[in-house]
């Protein structure tokens, strides 16, 4: 199999876009329509929240699949629904799939040992049955991680990465307010704590590095610090960047531009409220046109980050 950043870059020169649309959906995001009707097949409160989430998922995919090259999942907002939400969690991935979508799984795990090879078979491996059989429980495409317990969390993960073409984002500069506070620390030599993040996982993707020019083991780099993100482009080559904050959390399109190379190519921008919430935006507010909204949003979001590259001199090469 290819590798996962081979597969992220050819997905993002055919399409022309990169962007992710993050499926973070909250019960109340959703139109009455698809709650409603999912209430009258399932008695179970927890299951009907599930499957209407499922249902807009679905929708929402059906109208962006042409146009945006990955999903992002985060874990929490299905697990919340206990193992109906998980399953849902699943099943999203599978159909995403279905459609063409690269899935990231953004669950940050964070482990040592046993248990660090345990999230990463569940997410990104192969579980083995109990009839001997091998099979991928969520069979995402990548996962996001926290490395703050050193390279025995990270090892394997690593190892999917290697075997099975599989990908993880690793926790550096995170685009939260607070951010500062632990990752902005100055160490004894001078470097910051999350200079220093970056450093590592650039040395532990660097024999991974495909034709690409870019390894599957990439780095989380919110579109919030542009300065910081520009230093970090330049101290780590061949790490992809999965660069949240753009939109609702206030990162903007020029913002943005500090992560990718000088061919455009080497970040993906994440977005979740501005995308699956778009019609609740529109002028009409039709509920049930929230697929077209999204639509348009998502059309709206590429332009907006191709014109910004073009202007900075990184334009997306085909």
């Amino acid at each position: 199999m290819s590798s996962f950043a081979d597969r992220l870059f050819a997905q993002v020169r055919r399409l022309g876009n990169p962007t992710v649309m993050g499926l973070d959906p909250l019960l109340e995001y959703l139109p009455d329509s698809i709650v409603s009707a999912s209430q009258s097949w399932h008695a179970d409160p927890a299951e009907a929240a599930s499957m209407a989430i499922l249902a807009f998922n679905r929708r929402l995919i059906d109208a962006t699949s042409d146009l945006i090259p990955a999903v992002k999942l985060q874990s929490a907002y299905y697990e919340m629904y206990g193992h109906h939400g998980v399953r849902v969690f699943a099943d999203t991935i599978a159909y995403a799939h279905a459609k063409g979508m690269l899935v990231i799984a953004d669950c940050k795990r964070n482990d040592i040992g046993s248990t660090a090879e345990a999230y990463a078979t569940a997410y990104l491996g192969k579980t083995r049955l109990s009839d001997g059989r091998l099979t991928a429980m969520f069979d995402a495409d990548a996962l996001t991680v926290n490395a703050y317990l050193g390279i025995d969390g990270i090892e394997p993960f690593v190892r999917w990465c290697e075997s099975d073409g599989k990908g993880i984002f690793v926790l550096v500069r995170t685009s939260n307010p607070s951010a500062g506070d632990l990752q902005d620390l100055v160490l004894q030599d001078g470097n910051r704590v999350y200079e220093r993040m970056g450093d590592h996982v650039s040395a532990w993707g660097r024999r991974l590095v495909d034709a690409s020019g870019y390894s599957p083991v990439g780095a989380v780099v919110g579109a919030t610090w542009p300065e910081q993100a520009a230093a970090l482009r330049k101290r780590m080559p061949g790490v992809p960047f999965l660069v949240p904050g753009y939109g609702a959390q206030g990162g903007t399109a020029e913002d943005i531009c500090a992560s990718f190379d000088a061919d455009g190519i080497g970040a993906i921008v994440n977005a979740s409220r501005s995308l699956i919430c778009a019609y609740r935006r529109s002028e009409d507010k039709d509920k049930e046109a929230f697929e077209s909204a999204t639509r348009a949003e998502a059309i709206r979001m590429r332009d907006e980050i191709r014109d910004a590259l073009t202007a900075a001199g990184k334009p997306i090469l085909p």
